[in-house]
Parts: structure tokens; sequence; C-alpha cells
């Protein structure tokens, strides 16, 4: 295959995917209710971590950025932070316990009944954020899970569950940065009326 034919398979595929999303009535009412569900966590003072592994890592601080920093509006900045951007945590509890573990300690000691966990993970079977996840439960967090097609076991610990219809790591991340983009948005504009 020429390496034109390539770039636009590729192209075609990722757009295939958000058309997917487009059609997909639950997934976008799910959208909705999520913005309310994250606004009303932001007007009563609550707070949005955010957690994945490497991309997804990568992605969870991206957001977590739109929302402390802006998106379109400037504005007070809202509560929200990427987990993972501690190494001497992250590197001291994963030497000294479990990788497994790394966010549900974190969340542990700072989450609190009311805030919002966002998980990113494509497989959905990331182990440190299902143990967040369930103590994520154990607080009255509410659990939000970007995931691939099937979901993985994060579909059993997750509230709102965004299972993308692709089994393909990059056209996965890619629509989660799409639907994290949407929400971020729709929240700043209900936050900010």
């Amino acid at each position: 295959m020429k390496t034109m034919d390539k770039v636009t398979k590729i192209i075609g595929e990722s757009i295939s995917v958000k058309q997917q999303l487009l059609q997909n009535e639950v997934i976008l009412q799910r959208i909705i209710t999520v913005v309310d569900v994250i606004s009303d966590a932001f007007i009563a003072g609550n707070k949005v971590l955010f957690c994945g592994n490497g991309g997804s890592a990568a992605d969870a601080q991206h957001l977590a950025a739109e929302f402390s920093g802006r998106f379109y509006k400037n504005r007070k900045a809202l509560p929200a932070e990427a987990l993972h951007c501690n190494t001497s945590y992250i590197t001291a509890v994963a030497n000294d316990y479990s990788y497994d573990v790394i966010y549900a300690r974190l969340l542990d000691g700072i989450g609190v009944k009311g805030d919002i966990i966002l998980g990113l993970s494509t497989s959905g079977n990331s182990t440190n954020i299902i143990k967040a996840f369930e103590v994520a439960r154990e607080k009255g967090i509410v659990t939000i899970g970007l995931t691939g097609e099937s979901g993985g076991a994060m579909k059993e610990v997750s509230d709102y569950l965004f299972n993308v219809p692709s089994s393909v790591t990059p056209r996965i991340q890619e629509s989660h940065i799409l639907l994290g983009h949407i929400i971020c948005e729709l929240v700043e504009e209900k936050v900010f009326e």
C-alpha cells in the first residue's frame, strides 16, 4: 500500500469512529448528563480528578488543564488535577506498595464525597484505575470511565461509561480527546453562564 493510501485510510478510520459516536444516542445523552454532573460538582465546590496510563495519562493531564486553566473563556480556574503529576509520590507508592494502587491511595487521601474521578483506559482493564474507582465508590466519589469498545472491567465500576466503538488504541484516544473537549466546553459554558 502506498504511503498516501495509508494516510487516507487512517483518516477515514478516525472519521468512521467519530461518525459512530455521532449516531450513538446513548453516548450523546450521556455527554449531556455528565456535563450536568461535573458542572454541579464544580458549583458545589468539589473537584474533578483525572487518571490514565501512558498516552491516556497525557490525555488526562490535557483535560485537567482545560478545566484548571481555561477552555474558551477567560474565567476563574476550576479545581481539576491529573493524579499522576507528582512523580515522587508515584515512584514511592509503586516501589513501596504496588503500581496498582498509585491512584487508589492518592484518591483515598485527597478525594471527598461529591468529587469526580475521570479515568481513561483504552482497554478498560487498567488495574490502577479500577482500584481507584473502587475507592471512589466507597467514598461517594462519582466515577466516569473513558474506554474502548468493550469497556473492559471498568464498565462494572463506572457510574458513567463512554466506551468508544473501536478496538484500535489511536482511534480510541482520538475520540477520548474529542469527548473530553466537548465536555470541557459545555461545562465551562454552564458554570460560567
